[in-house]
This record gives structure tokens, sequence and C-alpha cells, in this order.
């Protein structure tokens, strides 16, 4: 059954299941009425010769420099040609599809201005797997992401580059194989495809839902660390984040209870009083990520479901106005962040490990986690690691949304830079995947020297799918294949999957 494409009710779940589940897209007959009566409105100015920036004008300082009757068809392809100008190795298939889904979105509210066969032909490239080259690098997220795009909107053309099947090829030979009709642009086609931070949107898209999955994780290792160190659980009570109110302390708090539920482990004597924050902290720390969570996926579904596009036609009244809808700013913000949320989790994670590590606050565990501390060095490395991957993220918490470095000649002369930022907070994630691997890869050891005594089940089903990949560490071995191997297997969900099955949908 095809996602019926309509310019509303766009979720980021959606996004991912046509991102990566492949599933299929169909244009909806209203919106494509609407896109129809649109187009009807720009032909019928460009008969009566009015001026229409990017359509019979330059763009950019050239906005004023208006274009003959001839060069308006023309012009379109140019648009292209001279905006593929990006720089770097090809974005992951799943992020352009979803930036090409976030445009076709955005044709549906029938307020761009293009034929419909440009929308149908991308609609085309989604459904046959006919995926445009695209470079990382170039876009400065307003005017839209403008070189990314433009490298797509060659494939329709015929032109430029696409993967197919596994295989990089030229465009004009993707569609051939796919069976796609290359088109030829006419006004207003070419600048109505690049337009808008469709790819910003799509990356956040894909980063909304991999956070909350990373934050789920966040709270599986803490759990098993909690478990190991026998934690004094008062700080999970319900009624003390109550008194406070965040709705993401309360979630997160009743996550760690859950995963723990029925844990040996907690009930045995000798708890402190009052932990160390990285043991009691878990739900404030992770639960005001959870919040900021919720405001990034609003203001990225809203994305989602505009029409962010210049000019901006409106065929109800005969009208055409110009503005900024492309501004890459409202999805710059909350990604960024959403970047530094994971950093500060990774944080905590990375402190908690180092207890695991230390004998002076491992509640009795041997130190590195081995039984031959001295002759081995056990987990004592893995510690560095994570430290080093905090670094590079604290550097990359860095905002690129205060980074604008003006454009064409002055005209655009503030700009989101939500490309870096969207690139930058990918790379935060990934680190962090690894630094929860850490985590998990001393808490399973931690639990194996807690024997006979079991975790909760939420926390024995984790320790189970850790088990598949990665043995104990009876005597030192070369640790980074362990490391890398349960870094794929934390962002694959394998994990997750198998604690929310044993426990129930985390929040």
């Amino acid at each position: 059954m095809a996602l019926n494409l309509t310019g509303t009710g766009l979720t980021v779940d959606k996004v991912v299941q046509v991102a990566r589940g492949r599933e299929p897209v169909a244009l909806d007959p209203e919106a494509r009425k609407r896109i129809v009566k649109c187009r009807a409105l720009l032909e019928d100015k460009i008969q009566k010769k009015e001026i229409m920036y990017g359509v019979n004008t330059g763009i950019g300082e050239l906005a004023n420099v208006v274009l003959t009757q001839e060069q308006v068809e023309q012009y379109q392809r140019y648009i292209i040609y001279s905006h593929a100008a990006g720089f770097g190795k090809p974005m992951p298939e799943e992020i352009v599809r979803a930036a090409i889904l976030s445009r076709i979105s955005c044709h549906c509210h029938g307020h761009s201005g293009l034929r419909p066969v440009v929308t149908e032909t991308m609609i085309e490239l989604l459904n046959k797997g006919v995926t445009p080259v695209m470079c990382e690098k170039g876009s400065v997220g307003a005017c839209g992401d403008l070189s990314p795009m433009a490298q797509m909107a060659l494939v329709p053309m015929g032109e430029g580059e696409a993967f197919y099947k596994g295989e990089r090829l030229a465009g004009a030979e993707a569609l051939k194989r796919a069976g796609i009709e290359p088109i030829v642009l006419h006004a207003r086609d070419g600048l109505a495809m690049i337009n808008g931070s469709n790819v910003i949107a799509g990356m956040a898209a894909l980063t909304v839902h991999d956070v909350h999955r990373w934050l789920k994780m966040s709270e599986i290792a803490a759990a098993m660390t909690l478990e190991v160190l026998n934690a004094n659980m008062k700080a999970y009570d319900e009624r003390i984040h109550k008194t406070r109110g965040y709705p993401g302390a309360l979630e997160s708090a009743a996550n760690v209870r859950r995963i723990t539920e029925g844990s040996e482990l907690l009930a045995q004597p000798g708890k402190k009083v009052q932990d160390a924050y990285s043991l009691r902290s878990t739900p404030q720390v992770v639960g005001a990520a959870r919040d900021a969570l919720k405001w990034a996926r609003y203001m990225i579904e809203i994305e989602l479901n505009g029409a962010a596009d210049n000019p901006v036609f409106f065929p109800d009244e005969q009208l055409v106005l110009t503005g900024a809808n492309f501004q890459g700013v409202p999805l710059a913000l909350p990604l960024e962040l959403l970047g530094t949320s994971v950093t500060t989790i990774a944080v905590l994670s990375e402190r908690r490990h180092n207890r695991l590590m230390n004998p002076h606050l491992n509640a009795g565990l041997p130190a590195f986690l081995t039984k031959g501390a001295g002759m081995f060095s056990g987990l004592m490395l893995t510690q560095y690691t994570a430290g080093a991957l905090i670094c590079e993220n604290r550097i990359l918490c860095h905002p690129a949304a205060t980074g604008s470095i003006p454009a064409a000649a002055d005209q655009e002369d503030f700009v989101s830079m939500g490309m870096t930022t969207a690139l930058k907070t990918r790379q935060i994630i990934d680190n962090a995947q690894a630094v929860l691997a850490i985590e998990l890869m001393a808490g399973a050891q931690a639990v194996d020297f807690r024997a006979p005594h079991k975790p909760g089940k939420g926390i024995q089903a984790a320790h189970e799918v850790i088990r598949k990949y990665v043995a104990h560490l009876e005597e030192d071995r070369p640790l980074y294949d362990d490391i890398n191997k349960l870094k794929e297997v934390v962002e694959s969900g394998e994990i997750l999957d198998a604690v929310e099955k044993a426990v129930g949908t985390l929040a």
C-alpha cells in the first residue's frame, strides 16, 4: 500500500518508512489538482509578462535582471547546472530519499508553480529506486539546500549521476534501466525542485527517529550499571519526579524502573544513602533530552508538512509573494539542541563507565573488570576511547547555526548553515552509539562477576544479546573489534528490541 502524499500528515516515522523501508508513495489526486491549478496561474502571468522572481528574472543579486520570453525556458536548465556545485562524498541513499520525499510534500500544497510531471517524476525516482548522487557539502541552508538538491534535479533531466540497484550510474542510464522518461524543464520547474531546506528536513527527520531510540538505549545502559553497582533506586521513585513536573524525567524514571524490575542485584544489602550524580541524575538529564526531542519533532514535522518555497504562488488570489520560507534556521536550532543533548548524556554514560572501572567506586567489582589486574589491564582502555569520542562531540557541539557567511554578493546576507548542523549532529549520534556500546560492554562484564545474582528481566535480555557478539573478557585481548561490533549492534536496535520484548515498549 503506497503512502498517499497530500502535503499534510507526513510524520517522522513515515519518512523513515519511505527513506529506509522503501515504502512506495503516491500523489494524492487533490494534491495534483492543486499543482495543476497553481501552474495555470504561473503560465497566465508569464503570458502577461508579469515579473516573477526566478521565473523570468535572475536569482539572488541578479533578481533585477529580467529575462526575455525565449530565455525563460532555457533558464531553468542553467539554474540547475550552476547550482550543482557541491563537494564531498555522496550522501547515504536514505538521506537523499528523505529529501526528495520532503520536497514532494512541499509541492502537494499547490504553491510552487511547477508542472505536475516534475513532481510525478520525483515520485518515480522513489518508487523505482533511482537515488541521485548528492554531495554532502555545499549547502548553507538558505535559499534552500540549493547545491545538493540541484544534483538531485539533474537526474530527472537525464543528467548527473544516480545509484540504481547498488550501482553508481550516469543519470540517463539509471533512468533508462528503471523505465523512467527524462523530462525537459519549463519555466519555474527547476527552481521549484531545489528551493527549500529539504535535505536538512529529511536528515533531521531521520535524526529525530534515531535520537529517540538512542535515548532509550541510554536508559538500558544506565539501568545495567545501576544494577551491578547496587544503586539506591529511591532516586527513580515516581513521586520525586512528579514534584518537579518535567514529563521527560517521569518517562525516563519509569523506563529504568521497568527495565530493572525483578532485579536480584538491586535487592542486595550495602546501598549508599545517596549515590553519585552520575547514578541518580539519569531521569533529570535524559528527561531533559526527551523534552528537547519533543520540540525538535514538533518543529521538523511542521517543516515536512509546510510549503517551503520562494516565490509562493496563491492561485485563489491570483497572487505571487516573495519571502524566505526556504530559511533553514527553524531546523538548525532543534538539531543543535539534539546534538548538545546527546553529547550531555554521553558524558553521563562515560562517568558511569568510569565508576565501573575504578576499584574505589565500583562496589567491590575487580579493578577494570578483570580478575588479573596488574598482569591484565582489563577494560581500562575502553574508557580512553569513550573519553576521546566525548571530546570530539564537545567540539562538534559548537553551534554552526550562529555561523552565517553572506552569499550572492550580499543579497543573501544571512544564511542558516543548517546543513553543517545536520551533518555534525549525525556525527555526534554516531560517536554516541559507540560510547553506549562501551558502557554496555563493561556492564555485561560486571553482570558476569555478580553471578549467581540475576539482573532484572530487561537487563537479562540486553546481556544475552551482548554476549552473542562480545565474549566475556577472561584475559586481555584486542578490544577494537568488540567495540566496533557492539556499536553496530547498539545502532541496529537489536538490544533495544530484545529489551522491549521482555519488558514492553519503552516511552
